[in-house]
């Protein structure tokens, strides 16, 4: 993407303030998205991201700045003011002035797209998603469907003082689709929006036809639901994306942004029990094809799987490059970032509760009273505390080991860190679900997941 000497060049004019690390960050991404109203094109949009970002470490201090200029004079120009922001120039550091002898990271892609979303047209996608429109529409008392399709092609260059050099390119496409059941004032929503790491391919593992049908299903099995009832009560919460408890509440405390500020509930935990025996959780970014596949990640390091909790003990901690500075564990792969315009930081990729030795029947089956939690929806979390309220979008009543009558109205109220400890049984039904977390360094593709798993007590919010 960039001439080697002028990358060199801008890696050593930033060090010129005594900067003891120098990264830069060139990105080129195209973006397509469209959406479908009952079947109308109603927006289609897309653009083109082009920049460089430009970061310097004085220890575990950290000076970021940005540019949309990729030309020579952008870059020195980026890099005398980048190497000015701490001290001035005064310090000069000659150790990266002569030129840098890089490296060339050879990045085995982990996957590659068979129809890359470049070669077909808007014209495809719609086709796309008329299917999943066609699916949806009219099934049972579904009246409204909307119908969004996004695919992004990024690809970067991360070059650094020590002489790295690594080029990706990365493919992500995805179809989510919103049915409305309606019978007279009663109205219930279904949603379903998977996505992957891959071209246009996907679609024929997982077609538009099931993504719709999905999404109406849901829709016509709330619309005539009971208030859920209120109290503390055992739960089954569903695979896929029930794992997005886990991803909110556990995940974002497990990282070394919340660790290195002393702001995680299990920043002084590692190598103690903080689950039940039954669960470990994995964040994996090896994954060949998923939403939150990394080749490398956005300081240039490979992909990994990285075992976060095993047989209920604390084993390691997502870290970046500043994370390992500030708290002295080994980086994992993990430093993520938006787009060219944000820092790295260390953030989840396919993060999810491992399979364990149970069926879905035999965890419904050893509830008399309780919930069976099939789909999550979104909610909320205290930093730190893993405290969450997540609404659940489509629930059902246990009676005597038996799924019974649906539910609406259901919320779950709990704490992360308690309720890894009331996990009494996982089955081995391991799925994943594709969404966008936000945090630090941005919005990032990232999947949750696990099996079907039953947590003895949970704070269920409905109608008592």
């Amino acid at each position: 993407m960039l001439d080697q000497n002028l990358v060199s060049e801008v890696l050593g004019a930033a060090r010129a303030g005594g900067a003891d690390f120098s990264e830069l960050f060139v990105e080129d991404t195209l973006s397509t998205t469209l959406r479908l109203h009952q079947g109308q094109v109603k927006e289609a949009g897309g653009g083109n991201l082009f920049g460089a970002g430009l970061r310097l470490l004085y220890g575990d201090k950290v000076v970021y700045a940005y540019t949309n200029d990729v030309t020579a004079d952008g870059l020195r120009q980026l890099a005398d003011a980048v190497a000015q922001a701490r001290g001035g120039t005064g310090m000069t550091d000659r150790s990266g002035a002569g030129g840098l002898d890089f490296r060339r990271l050879e990045v085995k892609p982990l996957y590659q797209a068979r129809q890359h979303p470049l070669s077909h047209g808007k014209r495809e996608k719609l086709a796309l998603m008329q299917r999943a429109h066609g699916a949806a529409a009219g099934v049972g008392d579904v009246k409204t469907v909307d119908v969004n399709y996004l695919d992004r092609i990024q690809k970067v260059l991360i070059a650094n003082s020590e002489g790295l050099w690594a080029e990706d390119e990365r493919v992500w496409t995805r179809l989510m689709v919103s049915a409305i059941a309606q019978d007279g004032t009663l109205r219930e929503r279904g949603y379903y929006g998977p996505g992957a790491g891959k071209g246009l391919e996907f679609f024929e593992e997982k077609t538009p036809e099931a993504i719709g049908a999905e999404a109406a299903r849901i829709a016509n099995a709330m619309l005539r639901a009971e208030y859920a009832p209120a109290g503390k009560l055992p739960v089954v919460i569903g695979n896929e994306f029930g794992g997005v408890i886990f991803h909110e509440a556990c995940g974002h405390i497990l990282e070394t942004t919340a660790v290195e500020k002393n702001a995680s509930v299990f920043a002084d935990r590692m190598g103690q029990a903080i689950a039940s025996s039954c669960v470990s959780a994995i964040d994996d970014g090896t994954i060949a094809g998923a939403w939150g596949m990394v080749n490398v990640d956005d300081e240039g390091m490979p992909g990994q799987r990285t075992v976060l909790i095993e047989n209920g003990v604390l084993k390691s901690f997502m870290v970046d490059r500043v994370g390992e500075l500030k708290t002295g564990y080994k980086r994992t792969g993990s430093g993520r970032r938006q787009n060219y315009t944000f820092a790295p930081a260390s953030r989840m990729r396919s993060t999810y509760i491992d399979r364990g030795d149970k069926t879905p029947d035999d965890l419904i089956k050893s509830v008399s009273h309780g919930i069976y939690a099939r789909t999550m929806g979104g909610g909320s979390v205290t930093p730190g505390t893993g405290d969450y309220n997540f609404a659940v979008n489509e629930a059902y009543l246990i009676e005597n080991g038996e799924v019974t009558r649906p539910l609406k109205g259901a919320s779950l109220v709990g704490n992360g860190a308690r309720d890894l400890m009331n996990i009494v049984g996982v089955a081995g039904d391991l799925t994943l679900g594709q969404g966008m977390c936000g945090s630090v360094s941005g919005s990032l593709p990232t999947d949750v997941g696990q099996p079907h798993l039953l947590i003895s007590e949970i704070t269920v919010g409905g109608r008592a």
